[in-house]
Formats: structure tokens, C-alpha cells, sequence
């Protein structure tokens, strides 16, 4: 059963797939070139140095060979001589720069113009509605040569972190009472009313103190105010994480852009891929099965089995309640907790021999595998698939329908219950759970029961295409609380279309959220089993992932 017949959302219009092409070309035709600083064209320009460099080779051999038959020295020249060599010298430099660092960089590394096929892609457009993909399409789409990760232009950006100002006077003061134990750590924010001012002498403290320099944390440009009593306690600096994007994700008749904060190589190239296998077979569906965050206190009562209608499990006098409660917008632990709390102190009016033992029971079960959350679910309950037509599989996944479903009969079926798996049944849903959820904002702990997930692939069609879909019963997500709040992932959650809380129906920018973490892992498994089916994945990531960086200096201790 497919689950666009499933789905209750409602439907959307599609998008028309985004296009750059009119941009990149007007930005090609506006360009200089560097032929345009020659005096003559640049056919002519080569001409003159060719016909000059053997000109002057062949009137310095001759002028040599004169010499030794008349024993004269090599080593005295006339004028004629010394401008001949220096026409020799300036038209072998020019003629190496024009030809020859091309033609070793050509061996060296592989070209990077990716705009070139998809230049000519745009006159080979396929008819509207035609169920057979254009051959020469798809062949020039998947013939791009470029490394995973690797930018249009090769400029190397530094990597340079901000200079920390040296404390003043005041601050010095603080800095040496925190050093000797007189001002705690954790009070600077509310003594000093500032937090950045309290990251920074929190930090120059803790480098006194151990004698290890932070000159690679960055301190500065970050809103330290936005953290305080909410994210993070103690800050002396903030970590970077470079974030890709994948995409155009189609989806439930809409494309989205999704991001991914993460430092393995290929990754994002990866689920690219698997993006563009998804939309030219006409875009994935996704049907929300469950909405509810759980948690579990755990009580001991002789008594208390008239509580049965509430998910419940017994363990002798102990029982573990596990309440499921929708918290809209938000992830909604806090809030979950809250409201068991109140529960419990309610129930203990009624129920005054009942011990409370502890608000959660790991009944929950929150960031530890359980087969509860397999289940049962926890957080979003998704299913999401595709039908990926066999001329997508063979031209830009490299493979076949039949190695596909074979492998995934053997890893992630068979393989993982070999392993004794609990919800692994997937080649990689962890990677781009952890991934999209760093640059969203999300509890990365979380990603222990969020990347449960089972991965299915069937041959439709007569065996002609393949079906895949990927379950996930607990993902969990929110857009607002925690993380959702900081610049950089509020951004994100922004190009996503889900920023903030929805006003017209409540906890529905969650929900989309979710889908597009269930759609992500979905293109990303097609994308990985693909080049495990074609035996690509080591030596992509051999070639692609183990770039040689230079050697990071040697960081300077701090005096203690």
C-alpha cells in the first residue's frame, strides 16, 4: 500500500525545480577574460611566440655549433646572442604558462566546471508528463567530475579565529580571585551582568589554571545573553561547525533545501545524490503516523493497579507509568515533565503510601536505545518512500534494481538482526539524523532513538523500478525551546519554512520538521546502498574524505 493513499495532509502544489542557470550565464557574459589585457587576439599572440621560441633555439644551435668547430668558448656571446637568449627565456615562460601548468593541473586534479553540463541540459528539457526519463539527461546531469564537498571556484578560505582581547585591569582582579578559589566559576554571569564579559574571564581563568591555551575556541561574535539559563552553562567560547546544504528535497509536492551540520566528508554529497534520484522519479510521500513525547516515573505502591488504562509496566511493587502527551511546536520533554510532576503530587493527595521514587524511569525512554521507543514510538512516528524508476537507478546510481534489494535484504535485514540490532534496521540514518539536527537546533543526544529506523526496498513494476521507504517511529523534534533559538540555527530552521511556532495550527511546523528528517535519511539510504551496491563507497571516500590539510601549529602553553 503506498502511503500517498494513506496520507491525511493535505495536498500541495508542486514547485518548479530551482534554477541558476540565467545567472551563472549573465555572470559568464559580464566576465572578463584574461585574453582581453593582449595587445593582438590571442591566436595571433601565440603565433609570435611560437614561431619566436624556434626561431632563436634554431639561431643559438647553429651560432654553437660555429663555435666548436672553430674551438671558440660557449661562454662568449656577442649582443646578437644575448638578445637571443633572452627571447628564448621569455618565450618559453610564456609558452609553460599558457600551456603547460593546464596541462599538468589536468593530470593532477580533475576539472571542476560542474556548470557546463547543466548549460547544456537546459535545450534536452523533457515533456511535461512523459513517464520515460530522457537518456541524454540523465547521463550528462551524473557526469559531473568534482570532488564531494569541493567549491565551484579553488580559493581556500583561512581559517582564522578572532584575536581575544587582552583583560583589563578590572577584569585581571576577577581573573586571579577565580584562579585562587574566592569567586566560584558559575557566578560571574550574575555578579558581572554581562555574559561575554564572564565567558572571557571564565576562559583566561581556566587556561591559568591548567596551563592549556583555547587560542583555537572562538570567543568573540557569538550572543552569549541568548544562552543564559537556557542552553549552556559556564560558556568560554562556541564550536564551529561547517554546514552543507542537500537538496532540492521533493517531498509531498513541495522541494526543500536541507541543511546539514556535519565534518564528514561526502556526507551532503551523498544525500545530494540521493535528492536528485528522488525528484527525477517524481518526489517521495510521507505519511505522520504518531505525535507524542513520552515520560515515565517510576512509583512503588501495593495498590495503585487501578491506573491500568495509562501505558503501564509492573515490576513487582514498582510501577512504570509512561505518559505520551502532544507538546505542539515544541520537543516537549520540559514540558512533559511538568505536567507528570503535577500528575504525581495530585495521585500522592489520593494515594499517600505511594512513593515516588523518580520522575523519569527510563520507561520513557529517552536518549537510550529501547525496544519501548520501536514500538511504541516516541516523538514523530514517520513513514516516508519512493517509487525510483530503473533508468534513474542504472544512470545516476550506478546499480541495478536487483543488487539493490538483494543488499538490503543482507545488510540491513539479515545482517543487522545477525548484529542483534535494536531499531538499526538502516545503512546510515544516524549520520544525517545528527546532521540536520545540529543545524536545526535539536538535542544531538537525542539522535539515539530519533535515528530508529528500517529501511525497505521491493521491486515494482515487474522488477523495473524499486520501491524504498524508510520507518521511523521516534523522531524528535521541535521548533522552539532549546537550540531552535540560536542565530545560526534559527537561520536554518528559516530556509526549512518551519522557524518558530505555527500560530495557525499548533505544532505543525514540528510535524513538516520531522518529514524532513524521515525524507533526508530516505535520500540518503537510496544514495549509500546505491554505491555499497557498485562497490564505490571505499574508494570515494579513500579519494574524497582523506584530503591532505596542512599540519596545524603547535599551539603555545599558557604560564600558569
Amino acid at each position: 500500500m503506498e502511503l500517498g493513499r494513506i496520507s491525511s495532509s493535505k495536498a500541495l502544489a508542486p514547485v518548479k525545480p530551482m534554477k541558476m542557470e540565467g545567472i551563472v550565464d549573465d555572470i559568464l557574459k559580464t566576465d572578463p577574460k584574461d585574453s582581453d589585457a593582449l595587445p593582438l587576439p590571442l591566436y595571433l599572440t601565440n603565433g609570435v611566440f611560437f614561431t619566436l621560441f624556434f626561431s632563436v633555439v634554431y639561431f643559438l644551435l647553429t651560432r654553437w655549433r660555429e663555435k666548436i668547430r672553430h674551438s671558440t668558448p660557449l661562454h662568449i656571446i656577442d649582443l646578437s646572442e644575448i638578445i637571443a637568449i633572452l627571447a628564448f627565456v621569455a618565450s618559453f615562460i610564456y609558452l609553460l604558462g599558457f600551456f603547460g601548468i593546464d596541462f599538468i593541473q589536468s593530470i593532477l586534479r580533475p576539472s571542476a566546471d560542474v556548470w557546463a553540463a547543466e548549460d547544456e541540459d537546459q535545450s534536452i528539457a523533457p515533456k511535461a508528463g512523459a513517464q520515460k526519463l530522457d537518456e541524454e539527461v540523465l547521463l550528462k546531469e551524473d557526469s559531473r567530475k568534482i570532488p564531494c564537498g569541493a567549491a565551484l571556484v579553488d580559493c581556500p578560505i583561512p581559517q582564522v579565529v578572532p584575536a581575544v582581547p587582552p583583560p583589563t585591569e578590572e577584569d585581571e582582579e576577577i581573573i586571579k580571585s577565580v584562579v585562587e578559589g574566592k569567586t566560584p566559576s558559575y557566578s560571574l554571569e550574575s555578579k558581572l551582568g554581562d555574559c561575554k564579559r564572564a565567558a572571557a574571564i571564565r576562559r583566561e581563568s581556566l587556561q591559568r589554571l591548567t596551563g592549556k591555551s583555547l587560542a583555537g575556541l572562538p570567543l568573540e561574535n557569538f550572543d552569549y545573553e541568548s544562552i543564559l539559563g537556557q542552553c549552556c552553562e559556564m560558556p568560554v567560547g562556541y564550536i564551529q561547525i561547517p554546514v552543507g546544504i542537500a537538496g532540492p528535497l521533493f517531498l509531498d509536492g513541495r522541494e526543500y533545501m536541507v541543511p546539514m551540520a556535519t565534518t564528514e566528508g561526502c556526507l551532503v554529497a551523498s544525500t545530494n545524490r540521493g535528492c536528485k534520484a528522488i525528484h527525477l522519479s517524481g518526489g517521495a510521500n510521507s505519511v505522520l503516523l504518531r505525535d507524542g513525547m513520552t515520560r515515565a516515573p517510576v512509583v512503588r505502591s501495593s495498590r495503585f493497579a487501578r491506573l491500568q488504562s495509562i501505558k503501564c509496566a509492573i515490576a513487582g511493587k514498582n510501577l512504570y507509568m509512561r505518559f505520551s502527551c502532544s507538546t505542539g511546536d515544541a520537543m516537549g520533554m520540559n514540558m512533559v515533565s511538568k505536567g507528570v510532576q503535577n500528575v504525581l503530587d495530585f495521585l500522592q493527595n489520593d494515594f499517600p503510601d505511594m512513593d515516588v521514587i523518580g520522575i523519569s524511569g527510563n520507561f520513557c525512554s529517552d536518549k537510550k536505545p529501547a525496544a519501548v521507543n520501536w514500538i511504541e514510538g516516541r516523538g514523530k512516528s514517520v513513514v516516508c518512500e519512493v517509487i525510483i524508476s530503473g533508468d534513474v537507478v542504472r544512470k545516476v546510481l550506478k546499480t541495478s534494481v536487483e543488487a539493490l534489494v538483494e543488499l538490503n535484504m543482507l545488510k540491513n535485514l539479515a545482517g543487522s538482526a545477525m548484529a542483534g540490532a535494536l531499531g538499526g534496521f538502516n545503512a546510515q540514518a544516524s549520520n544525517i539524523v545528527s546532521a540536520v539536527y545540529l543545524a536545526t537546533g535539536q538535542d544531538p543526544a537525542q539522535n539515539v532513538e530519533s535515528s530508529h529506523c528500517i529501511t525497505m526496498m521491493e521491486a515494482v513494476n515487474d522488477g523495473k523500478d524499486i520501491h524504498v521507504s524508510v520507518t521511523m517511529p521516534s523522531i524528535e523534534v521541535g521548533t522552539v525551546g532549546g537550540g531552535t533559538q540560536l542565530a545560526s540555527q534559527s537561520a536554518c530552521l528559516n530556509l526549512l519554512g518551519v522557524k518558530g511556532a505555527n500560530k495557525e495550527a499548533a505544532g505543525s511546523n514540528a510535524r513538516l520538521l520531522a518529514t524532513i528528517v524521515a525524507g533526508s535519511v530516505l535520500a540518503a539510504e537510496v544514495s549509500l546502498m546505491s554505491a555499497i551496491a557498485a562497490g564505490h563507497l571505499v574508494q570515494s571516500h579513500m579519494k574524497y574524505n582523506r584530503a591532505a590539510t596542512p599540519a596545524s601549529k603547535d599551539v603555545p602553553k599558557i604560564s600558569s
